[in-house]
């Protein structure tokens, strides 16, 4: 079997399909991976043909433009289309000399599933985030200035769905594009308990598990409670930080907070803390009793597997939704400001009150009882066999 394989330029993107591709690899079919130069290292090793997007005039890798897609549809359309046009001479010409028997794709990398379209190429959607309908979706909060937003640009929207059609890609709407429905082949890394209304998706979707990396560097537990903080790459909210090290250095807890790429380094840390840069952190989740995370779904993922309560900081409509469903399965705390008081607040209750590890106990069974890469690797045999 030969897959082309789509994603965007994302480390939350890219890294929970590696183990999946790797395992398909292993069982002798090729995948032929579309992606950026900074993922190059990671999706060779495992085993896949490489295939660069770099250099097309390809916006999507302008990291305020990447941010700004979760936020404004519009802008979030237009790149799409853009960048679609932009890959459109060397995707078909790479199609053509591949001839994959199926495509995948991000389900954000909306051009995988052009590309498709395009070619006549049976599509599997690849969902990092949790699988979105028009029941789950409600977990996104959208305001009526959102949606009356989005109505009142939909003549911009439309232009751009022109655009796609004169290029040859078969598109009616921007609906058909950005929403997988009931009869769309798609992988989810989560399990059915911890996906919002898993009941109103068909037999298409395979619930596999988060993808999990095994440890590469054990840390060492040095307190009888631990606390981790990491609100992931982009948030950098200083006095956040300042806030929660003012407020733990009063304590005996061991602390470990990972700040991402801008790492500032405070002057006179208090003993128990440590600040990095970056953590292997499924190490240290192996050793946390509570978890301060901005909530990506990667992150919250891996904090619930190790069975660690979570206090819920989303900075995103996306984070958000990950954050009320851990919240509504009892499994983290929302934290209601940066102030020292209600970190504390927050912290003792997932630490000290039974519950909350007692919920992510069960979300953490969830996640381990489902079929993994194996069933996944399973389900696109299938495919490709029909």
């Amino acid at each position: 079997m030969k897959i082309a394989w789509f994603c965007i330029p994302a480390h939350g993107h890219t890294n929970p399909t590696l183990g999946l591709v790797k395992e398909l690899t292993g069982a002798g079919h090729q995948v032929y991976y579309f992606s950026f130069e900074m993922f190059r290292e990671k999706i060779e090793q495992t085993g896949a043909v490489f295939i660069p997007c770099d250099g097309y005039d390809f916006e999507m890798e302008d990291k305020e433009n990447a941010d700004r897609v979760g936020k404004d549809k519009v802008f979030a359309t237009e790149l799409l289309v853009s960048s679609t046009l932009a890959l459109d001479e060397m995707t078909t010409e790479k199609i053509g000399e591949i001839k994959p028997d199926l495509i995948v794709s991000d389900s954000v990398a909306f051009w995988g599933k052009l590309v498709a379209m395009k070619h006549g190429i049976p599509y599997v959607s690849s969902t990092t985030t949790f699988a979105f309908n028009r029941y789950s979706a409600q977990y996104m909060r959208e305001s009526p200035w959102d949606i009356a937003r989005m109505l009142f640009s939909m003549p911009r929207i439309n232009k751009q769905i022109r655009r796609l059609r004169e290029k040859g890609y078969p598109v009616k709407s921007l609906l058909e594009i950005v929403q997988n429905d009931n009869d769309t082949d798609t992988i989810v890394y989560t399990s059915k308990y911890f996906q919002p209304r898993s009941e109103t998706f068909s037999e298409r979707y395979r619930f596999i598990g988060p993808s999990i990396r095994p440890i590469t560097a054990p840390v060492e537990k040095t307190a009888e409670k631990t606390v981790y903080i990491s609100m992931g790459t982009v948030n950098q909210n200083r006095e956040f930080y300042r806030n929660c090290i003012r407020a733990l250095g009063q304590t005996n807890w061991q602390v470990i907070i990972s700040m991402g790429t801008n790492n500032e380094h405070f002057d006179a840390l208090p003993e128990n803390i440590r600040v990095y840069e970056s953590v292997d952190q499924m190490a240290v989740l192996s050793i946390t009793d509570a978890f301060i995370t901005h909530c990506g779904m990667n992150s919250a993922s891996e904090g619930l597997y190790f069975r660690v309560p979570l206090v819920l900081f989303p900075q995103t409509p996306e984070q958000g939704a990950v954050a009320r469903r851990t919240q509504e399965l009892g499994a983290g705390v929302m934290l209601k400001s940066i102030s020292e008081a209600d970190v504390m607040q927050a912290l003792r209750a997932a630490l000290f009150e039974p519950r909350y590890r007692e919920s992510a106990v069960r979300i953490s069974d969830s996640f381990r009882a489902c079929g993994g890469v194996q069933e996944a690797r399973a389900f696109l045999e299938r495919i490709s066999r029909e």
